[in-house]
């Protein structure tokens, strides 16, 4: 995990929103770009900052991309966050 690609990638109010309407299941790229008040060049330029982070992932069915959520580098993330916090999975179990 690159956490500096990560950040940047969740640093953007659009991109961080894109994300939560992934959560609820893979969107083709036109679904994602109804939801913006951006042109669609916008969206593809959010959408490749989140998949570089590795943030989501991508599958083409027919002329559709599809995308959908890496929840993968989302838990890397909140482990390391919550590392930082001093949270300690042992501790919770006493």
């Amino acid at each position: 995990m690159s956490l500096q690609k990560t950040m940047k990638a969740l640093s953007d109010p659009i991109r961080r929103e894109i994300l939560g309407i992934l959560k609820n299941g893979p969107l083709a790229a036109g679904e994602i770009s109804g939801h913006f008040p951006v042109t669609d060049a916008s969206i593809s330029r959010h959408l490749s900052v989140l998949k570089e982070a590795d943030l989501i992932r991508d599958r083409r069915e027919g002329k559709f991309i599809y995308y959908e959520l890496n929840t993968s580098v989302l838990e890397d993330v909140m482990i390391w966050i919550s590392a930082l916090k001093g949270e300690d999975k042992d501790a919770e179990k006493e």
